[in-house]
């Protein structure tokens, strides 16, 4: 019976979000100041501080959140609070989704009010794939995202024709929308993130309604990918974090969070 029991709370505590490698709040911080160097200057164990002075709190003070609440609620610290795993790895485990967890007060400080002309101020036209593909895109250039990307579009165009197909027709990067489950602004209301070709893309709700809403009858979602690891390389040497490495998976999603990506 113990040893039932001890399987039970190893399983139970197997779903429960930890923070990213045992790292203390202070490492987890630090991380989260130097990746965003022209927006924050420095933190301390309940606050980080912008540089034009507005200071904001990293916890909201509330224990044992469930992952639903954090999905829609969740505090600067909980964004961190699962660890993403850089290159190559295994299909994540129920309720795993690094990154997605988003403080929308942060984001919004950080890039703007997409509702409002703040988002627009800021955007900046690249072409995706120049030789591939083409086609205008406007990006954000805060954090030089624009810049970045402009990378990671030459370095795709260098592989072989079969992967780069899964790098275009694009399918977005603003859209001033919610996420579909959460009801938080996307990563697109910045236009900080860039979807790929649906052609090649997997997203968990296609796949729930598929099975009946799996996870409403007990069920696991089914993973799948198309999605090319070169590309996925590619992107996250350049700060972007992808979706496909989420229970609730989206393949065609490349998000700039590079707080995540630090070692």
């Amino acid at each position: 019976m113990a040893a039932r029991w001890t399987a039970c709370l190893a399983a139970l505590l197997a779903l429960l979000p930890p923070l990213a490698h045992a790292q203390s709040k202070s490492e987890l911080l630090d991380r989260l100041v130097r990746a965003y160097p022209d927006a924050l200057s420095a933190h301390d164990d309940t606050t980080i501080t912008w540089r034009d002075g507005t200071v904001m709190p990293v916890d909201d003070g509330v224990s044992g959140k469930s992952f639903d609440q954090m999905l829609r609620n969740a505090s600067i610290l909980d964004q961190m609070r699962q660890p993403y795993p850089s290159g190559p790895s295994a299909p994540p485990t129920q309720n795993v989704d690094p990154g997605r967890f988003r403080n929308e007060a942060f984001f919004k400080k950080m890039y703007g009010d997409c509702n409002t002309a703040e988002v627009r101020r800021n955007l900046v036209t690249i072409t995706w794939l120049p030789r591939s593909w083409g086609k205008p895109v406007q990006v954000t250039r805060v954090n030089g995202v624009a810049e970045r990307l402009k990378q990671v579009s030459a370095e795709i165009e260098a592989l072989d024709p079969a992967l780069r197909a899964a790098a275009f027709p694009i399918a977005g990067v603003l859209s001033c929308r919610a996420v579909a489950d959460t009801g938080r602004m996307s990563m697109h209301g910045y236009a900080a993130a860039i979807d790929l070709n649906l052609k090649v893309s997997d997203y968990w709700l296609w796949a729930r309604k598929g099975e009946g809403k799996g996870e409403s009858k007990g069920k696991t979602i089914p993973y799948k990918n198309r999605m090319p690891r070169e590309i996925v390389d590619i992107f996250e040497r350049h700060g972007f974090i992808w979706g496909g490495k989420w229970y609730h998976y989206d393949t065609m999603h490349f998000e700039y969070r590079p707080e995540l990506l630090e070692q």
